[in-house]
């Protein structure tokens, strides 16, 4: 099942630091089979209030995804993004082809 590392990043402080960050973090996520799927487009609010941006990294499994973030090439890079942005990040699995709304009243 996939697992999508999603964060909502509602301010980001651009400078050497995230630039360093954007550049460094593609080469931690190969060899979990990490791959972008949203990042940074700005989003069309239909409800509420949505300040910032999206950003979701697709994992083939819950076992990639959490060994990504504990990986030391990414643990060596994450100061750099917390010391510059303000937002959550988590991890969250996706649901297959055949799900259904109401397989969550089950």
């Amino acid at each position: 099942m996939t697992t999508y590392a999603v964060a909502h990043m509602q301010s980001v402080t651009f400078g050497p630091a995230i630039v360093e960050y954007l550049q460094r973090i593609d080469a931690t996520l190969e060899p979990f089979g990490g791959r972008f799927v949203v990042h940074g487009a700005a989003p069309q609010v239909l409800e509420g209030e949505f300040p910032g941006h999206l950003i979701v990294i697709a994992f083939p499994s819950r076992e990639q995804a959490e060994g990504w973030y504990d990986s030391s090439a990414y643990r060596e890079i994450l100061p750099l993004r917390l010391d510059n942005s303000v937002g959550p990040a988590v991890l969250v699995d996706g649901v297959g082809p055949e799900h259904r709304a109401t397989d969550l009243l089950v």
